[in-house]
């Protein structure tokens, strides 16, 4: 999973969806790998205003990496080659191959074995009382 999926996921669990706490989801016993890749430039300067910047500071320090930039880079940063390549070598070349996933809020766990989060829900907790697949509604 790399690090820039992570940015956009929030806790599955119903009670959740509403709850501050429940994004971003928390690393756990994360084993991280380094999966070079082309460098992207336009890519990264694409992305970076759909980024939650503090959610990824708040994940880059979990998984101990040294302090990013508490603001999103703009203007003249989005033009620095360094700035690119470290923001790229972060978001696309880094990997979660094995570890867990944490909602701040429930407490729930999601598990990450080879690099794929598990988001299935046990039935306790993705139980609805009308699924729209029951009531036709797909």
């Amino acid at each position: 999973m790399k690090l820039l999926t992570a940015n956009f996921l929030t806790c599955a669990v119903k009670g959740c969806k509403a709850a501050a706490s429940s994004y971003p989801l928390h690393f756990k016993d994360a084993e991280l790998e380094l999966q070079e890749v082309d460098f992207q430039p336009e890519f990264i300067h694409n992305i970076i205003p759909r980024i939650d910047w503090e959610a990824l500071r708040v994940m880059a320090n979990e998984l101990g990496f040294p302090k990013i930039p508490d603001s999103k880079p703009e203007g003249d940063a989005l033009n620095d080659e360094q700035t690119m390549r470290d923001l790229h070598r972060l978001l696309l070349e880094t990997h979660v191959v094995e570890g867990r996933l944490c909602c701040g809020n429930c407490g729930h766990e999601y598990v990450i074995k080879e690099g794929i989060a598990n988001f299935l829900l046990p039935s306790h907790l993705g139980k609805t009382k009308n699924p729209s697949w029951k009531s036709g509604l797909c």
